[in-house]
């Protein structure tokens, strides 16, 4: 590749890089998912389960759309690959070009079927009917969980895309496209990992990082780590 693309390509890789794992800064600046679809999402505060419906369907879509953006850059970046004329481009270039609409093709089915039924289909509506009465269904627990994360005795920890909530009844992780919810009471708290670092940017005292597996009586509950 000449220059410019390699200028390109090392530019586009920082930015996916920065727009998968938003910094502080690239947070601060708005340019995350949650920034960019706030109007759709809704606020989190006020419908939590719903909002991270939508979150991560949101996020998986836009993330989905990075390999096209980078093809569509070096259409300009490298004007001599003749990528803006799909049958005058290399076969590499065409195979890439082929995954760089699928992908997008097949997240954008995804999430239409997700959204059927009222977001019945979506990975997290199942997860939280495992936890639901058999005379009720998922939104009862999203109604509980909405709820209690309300409340302002609620513990949460962590950026946005990787944060640790506890409420009364629940114990909730979010990750970038799922949540993984267990309820208190069926739950067996383990140790798996201890660090510690001496010094800390906002203290002088020695700081303990613990890493806890979540693990649930229920079966149909997979275990997960904060």
């Amino acid at each position: 590749m000449e220059s410019p693309a390699v200028t390109f390509t090392l530019a586009y890789l920082v930015f996916a890089v920065c727009f998968v794992f938003p910094p502080d800064e690239v947070r601060s600046a708005g340019l995350t998912v949650q920034s960019l679809l706030a109007a759709w999402l809704g606020s989190e505060d006020a419908a939590f389960v719903q909002y991270h419906l939508r979150r991560s369907t949101g996020t998986l879509l836009a993330h989905s759309l990075l390999p096209l953006g980078y093809y569509l850059g070096m259409c300009f970046a490298a004007p001599e690959k003749h990528l803006c004329f799909f049958y005058l481009a290399s076969k590499g270039w065409k195979t890439f070009f082929f995954f760089a609409v699928l992908f997008p093709a097949v997240t954008s089915a995804l999430a239409y079927y997700w959204s059927r039924k009222g977001w019945n289909n979506h990975p997290l509506a199942r997860t939280l009917a495992v936890h639901a009465l058999p005379q009720s269904g998922w939104r009862a627990v999203a109604s509980s969980i909405n709820m209690e994360f309300r409340r302002i005795d609620k513990f949460a920890t962590g950026a946005p895309g990787a944060r640790v909530i506890v409420t009364d009844t629940w114990v909730i992780k979010v990750t970038t496209y799922c949540l993984h919810v267990a309820q208190q009471q069926d739950i067996h708290l383990t140790v798996t990992d201890s660090r510690q670092h001496e010094l800390t940017p906002d203290s002088n005292m020695p700081v303990q990082f613990l890493t806890i597996r979540v693990a649930s009586i229920n079966p149909y509950v997979k275990a997960f780590d904060i």
